[in-house]
């Protein structure tokens, strides 16, 4: 999904008809995630980072009643198209007071750069022995394709930069600490790796799910640099027959507020 950060990209520049094309594996395996919330019938939920609202509407479906936030426009405006209580929101900064009885959040919490923020404010809207289950990129994540990013900036371009402004892929250990430190109890959390499909390709991967870091070219310069990226990135996740593979490892956890 996208980010409910306010940070990292503009809040205008996701383009949910991008999302759909290059990214829609990204929802389509959120079903493991939503297993683990096990979304009740009557139950309030937000789901935090919602995206497009493809995963806000299975909770519907289950019989919660479900406010999603977003930091995008056009991604808000997407979920709201679907029938979603969709709302414009810094993930960061989230405003609601005892509000819900679990928080849901896929593929979002990774570009939500101050964790700390983002856990509190997931604390203050949670319902005391509320739950707070996501799935995110976690340590390892896109290694390949961060390292490649970081060595065509740096050699081709002069810019030096690690994408930690970017992206959180935090350890098992450094996120359960900061679950327990704001006011959960971590029920249960892991490490998954999961090479993943990209039927797109890998230069749309890159357009569309790191632009971020591609934005910190000038516009007419990012096309060559993604080409570049997908070039050193072909021994290692291009398959003979031309398939590519993401070298995705995610974050997995479920939490009650103490």
């Amino acid at each position: 999904m996208s980010a409910a950060s306010g940070e990292g990209r503009g809040s205008d520049a996701w383009s949910a008809a991008n999302y759909a094309q290059n990214a829609r594996f990204v929802s389509d395996l959120g079903a493991p995630v939503l297993a683990l919330l096990d979304p009740r019938p009557g139950e309030d939920i937000l789901d935090l980072g919602c995206g497009d609202g493809v995963l806000s509407l299975r909770l519907v479906e289950a019989g919660a009643r479900v406010v999603g936030v977003d930091a995008s426009v056009d991604m808000v405006a997407a979920a709201r198209a679907r029938g979603i209580d969709a709302r414009l929101a810094d993930g960061h900064a989230l405003e609601f007071e005892r509000a819900f009885d679990g928080v849901f959040s896929n593929a979002a919490l990774h570009w939500m750069t101050r964790p700390d923020a983002v856990i509190a404010g997931v604390a203050r809207a949670l319902r005391p022995g509320g739950r707070f289950v996501a799935e995110f990129g976690g340590a390892g994540n896109v290694a390949a394709i961060r390292t490649a990013i970081i060595s065509v900036l740096l050699h081709d371009h002069g810019i030096e930069t690690t994408l930690d402004d970017i992206w959180y892929f935090p350890t098992e250990g450094e996120h359960r600490a900061r679950l327990e430190a704001g006011g959960f109890e971590v029920e249960e959390i892991a490490l998954i790796p999961r090479p993943t499909p990209v039927s797109a390709g890998i230069e749309a991967w890159l357009a569309t799910l790191a632009a971020p870091a591609l934005g910190l070219l000038p516009a007419a310069r990012r096309a060559a640099a993604a080409a570049r990226i997908g070039a050193l990135l072909a021994p290692a996740l291009r398959d003979r027959e031309g398939n590519w593979r993401a070298d995705y490892v995610r974050l997995r956890f479920r939490a009650r507020l103490r």
